[in-house]
């Protein structure tokens, strides 16, 4: 993983910090009160205080984006990580970051965002592009499919990830075309639980069928 490197690592965070440019230049607007929840209507359910919300978000990202990065590092298996996989892994949070930031402050603004078919759009675009690489993942401990039988076989892990990506891929364009349709927060759950157990289960039953071969 040449391309994924303390630079990536650096830069990647000060892109998670970079809304802080936009957050110092409204802070007198701000309320005092910011929006951190929304509901399946876009609207604000939720709120925290000023600075814990407009700080305290691009932070967090950074801390993700930490975490993302060492967990990746220190995996034993990082040379089976591929370089897209492991970039795309490493943007996720800057690329929230740039997105939720600023829709955090418009919306305590006033400004009438549409935060529900913002996010779940975000959500199935990234589902998307994941399940086209994931059929390209080999085994590690970090990325992809972890399952007790994908990671003790080899060939459950490929069979795995090429069925998975097909799934993510059905499962975030439902999601994506569902998120301009009216009540499209609500194609968010059905997707995915899919995208999830159904690897789960076909990993399963790829195991359950090599063991009962090798009684």
């Amino acid at each position: 993983m040449k391309v994924f490197n303390k630079k990536q690592l650096i830069i990647s965070c000060l892109v998670c910090l970079l809304p802080l440019m936009l957050v110092f230049s409204l802070w007198d607007s701000l309320p005092d009160q910011l929006p951190i929840h929304f509901n399946m209507q876009g609207e604000a359910d939720n709120y925290a205080p000023k600075a814990a919300a407009a700080l305290g978000l691009p932070a967090s990202m950074v801390f993700l984006n930490l975490i993302i990065y060492f967990a990746i590092k220190a995996d034993p298996k990082k040379k089976n990580v591929n370089n897209t996989i492991a970039l795309i892994s490493l943007w996720i949070a800057p690329v929230l970051s740039l997105i939720l930031v600023p829709l955090t402050l418009f919306k305590g603004l006033g400004y009438n965002i549409p935060i529900n078919v913002v996010v779940p759009a975000f959500v199935g675009l990234i589902i998307i592009i994941i399940g086209n690489y994931l059929p390209k993942t080999r085994q590690s401990y970090t990325v992809g499919i972890k399952l007790p039988w994908t990671l003790n076989d080899e060939e459950n892990w490929n069979k795995t990830h090429r069925f998975s990506g097909f799934v993510w891929v059905i499962c975030g364009a439902v999601i994506l075309i569902s998120s301009f349709l009216e009540g499209g927060f609500l194609f968010l759950i059905l997707p995915i639980i899919l995208l999830v157990l159904l690897p789960l289960v076909y990993s399963y039953l790829l195991y359950k069928r090599k063991s009962r071969k090798k009684q």
